[in-house]
């Protein structure tokens, strides 16, 4: 269901023909190694809906550790993102599992530098993927353990992956605190509760790395300090 390497690229190259981005995006995929090791520093991904905080937190974390904070998709294919979003599911999805393959070749660079933060990886994608293909209730996910769950062999594993949670009545007072533009996917969340309960139990059927759950509905000060404490237990830091 969800798009590795190699299909990524074989999807690519189908739409390159009539997507003028698809092109740009595939030759950059084509200049990373196909095999990229981590540095010497630690890699921690924070995931989770939108408005759980990860843009604070990620912010914060990166500027406690002097760390590298990137996002997925890479600032070097976000301006296409739109255009992408408005293509159809599977085309969508290929652009972002490309992207996190570009992102992973930023990842191994930075990570001989200093800590790596991410805002969002590969278990964005595949959540997002597996509730998107999926209609109906949890109960109709693929079951624990299948392999739509597992991490990309091919594809750079970060150390630590953090699923940040709020109250979904907390995260809809946010997003309208905020008074962004909706993603579609975030008007689908907001509109389809069942769509949000498959992004959030996809999100803790991943494994190889799994994601540790934090409860971001606290403070700013005490999701930071969890959020420190774990990565402290966890890395070598």
């Amino acid at each position: 269901a969800v798009p590795g390497g190699c299909e990524g690229s074989r999807l690519s190259l189908q739409c390159a023909a009539w997507i003028p981005e698809a092109g740009a995006v595939l030759d950059l995929l084509e200049k990373c190694p196909e095999h990229q090791k981590k540095g010497g520093f630690p890699v921690v991904v924070f995931e989770g809906l939108d408005a759980t905080g990860k843009t604070t937190v990620t912010q914060s974390v990166k500027d406690t550790l002097n760390g590298i904070l990137l996002r997925s998709p890479p600032a070097c294919i976000s301006q296409w993102r739109t255009a992408f979003d408005d293509e159809p599911a599977p085309i969508k999805r290929a652009f972002y599992a490309a992207g996190n393959y570009i992102l992973a070749s930023e990842i191994a660079k930075a990570s001989t530098q200093a800590p790596v933060i991410i805002d969002r990886y590969w278990h964005s994608t595949a959540a997002y993927t597996i509730a998107t293909e999926i209609t109906g209730k949890v109960q109709d996910l693929p079951p624990a353990h299948d392999e739509v769950y597992q991490w990309p062999e091919d594809l750079l594993k970060p150390d630590l992956v953090l699923l940040l949670t709020v109250d979904p009545e907390e995260r809809v007072r946010r997003l309208q605190r905020r008074g962004l533009e909706k993603t579609k996917e975030e008007a689908e969340l907001e509109a389809n509760s069942l769509f949000r309960q498959r992004v959030e139990e996809s999100y803790r059927r991943m494994v190889n790395p799994a994601c540790q759950e934090v409860d971001a509905s606290a403070s700013k000060e005490e999701v930071l300090k969890t959020v420190l404490q774990l990565i402290r237990k966890h890395c070598a830091l």
